[in-house]
């Protein structure tokens, strides 16, 4: 894997590669830090139950949030497969069917224009459709409890088990130092701490529990990641050990989600439209592609061929007829469409013709200003180290904003709320 292959994959705010790194190697270590240092401030005894409660909590949450969608996506895959179906069919082609777009593509229309192809990777596919086809509902149904396992189970036992066993875990080695130190005495604050509602002039309950909407069946990871991520506040804040931790549970999460799912595409988004004042250079498009030697030589050549419009007609003929060209091949690359082995368009994936039609925009653009630079290889150098420069700027921004940032606001927010800096589910007068 090349670095620039590494930097496209942290920089797809859409992929689970993003939040892979700044979750695990940034602001797990960062928090654990903050924690620390924090709870220092008050008693050192807390700092170390801090430490290692947000050292369990952080790694292992990561570990079942970043893995246990995929994993058990893969378990039901396989139970799916057994039943005769394959799990790879888009729902969305049924949508399609009713849309303005089924005269492009949908279940219907692929199975008669794929239908009649020989190839045999060709026929299967059409075979899974028409089976499919034929047993919507079944199928629907399997893909409604693969969505709920993948986001339920993960949320269970990160919100909901994970919570009290680490509370369970500093509780007993409590004890035992009570037993070993029954004269020990932990410092703490003097001064009364203000109750939420004190400091509110409000009284707030927290209430409700995870609605995850069990049809949806065609979402990414990073949105099923974004949904258990809802599912694990509403556990962190129901299974906190007292109000203060509750409200402060809640302000975290809260902040996170916002971060991680939300921020980092605005921040791209600002740095790739500055790219463009600063630098005159189009960077929206992948390094992978901004680098790719083939293109910038068929640039140099004048040999770049293109959908000439963005209409729904000109891209399934173009995508359809060329698969070879350096325009599908990069649509692929980007996830935009699939093709079989036989070099047929997989009939079972769904275009999404508004993504599509992006990205013909973002290549053509680049194509065009490239040309008009005057020395295309440096114009494609200095494009693809922008971009690299942009990806890497959002993690790091976005990182510091989760790793340092939000667990700096989280302990103002406590101390504001509970007149203390220590945690409040470890203070000892809660416990």
């Amino acid at each position: 894997m090349t670095i620039t292959s590494i930097i496209s994959a942290i920089g797809n705010n859409s992929t689970i590669y993003p939040l892979l790194v700044r979750d695990c190697f940034i602001e797990a270590p960062s928090k654990i830090l903050i924690a620390r240092k924090e709870n220092m401030k008050e008693s050192r005894e807390i700092a170390n139950d801090a430490t290692r409660e947000r050292f369990i909590d952080e790694y292992v949450t990561s570990a079942i949030w970043l893995g246990g969608i995929p994993v058990t996506e893969k378990i039901v895959d396989k139970f799916i497969t057994k039943k005769g179906y394959n799990p790879d069919v888009n729902l969305n082609l049924f949508k399609a069917d009713k849309s303005r777009g089924k005269k492009f593509q949908g279940i219907e229309y692929n199975i008669k224009k794929f239908g009649s192809m020989a190839q045999e990777d060709v026929q299967k596919a059409v075979a899974d459709l028409v089976k499919i086809k034929n047993n919507k509902r079944g199928f629907e149904k399997l893909l409604t409890k693969k969505f709920a396992a993948a986001t339920i189970i993960p949320t269970v036992i990160m919100g909901f088990i994970l919570p009290p066993l680490n509370f369970a875990l500093t509780r007993k080695l409590r004890k035992q130092k009570e037993i070993n130190k029954p004269q020990m005495q932990i410092n703490q604050i003097t001064k009364p701490r203000p109750t939420f509602s004190e400091f509110t002039g409000k009284d707030i309950a927290f209430t409700g529990g995870a609605n995850l909407v069990s049809t949806i069946a065609n979402l990414r990871t990073v949105d099923k990641m974004a949904i258990s991520d809802g599912g694990l506040t509403v556990g962190r804040v129901s299974t906190s050990r007292n109000k203060d931790e509750a409200y402060m549970n809640a302000f975290r999460m809260t902040g996170s989600i916002i971060l991680n799912f939300v921020t980092p595409a605005y921040i791209a988004k600002g740095l790739d439209k500055l790219a463009k004042k600063v630098f005159k250079i189009n960077v929206d498009l992948d390094p992978l592609i901004l680098g790719n030697k083939e293109l910038i030589e068929a640039i140099k050549a004048g040999t770049v061929e293109c959908p000439k419009n963005g209409k729904a007609e000109t891209l399934f003929n173009f995508i359809d007829s060329k698969p070879t060209s350096l325009f599908s091949q990069s649509a692929q690359k980007m996830g935009k469409l699939t093709y079989l082995e036989s070099g047929i368009r997989d009939p079972r994936k769904f275009v999404d013709l508004k993504d599509l039609r992006r990205f013909r925009r973002e290549f053509e653009a680049f194509i065009k200003n490239a040309a008009e630079s005057g020395n295309i290889e440096k114009f494609a150098r200095k494009a693809k180290a922008v971009k690299c420069f942009n990806i890497l700027a959002n993690i790091g921004i976005s990182s510091f904003l989760l790793a340092v940032a939000l667990p700096k606001a989280q302990y103002l927010f406590n101390k504001a709320v509970t007149g203390s800096y220590l945690d409040p589910g470890l203070a000892k007068k809660n416990n």
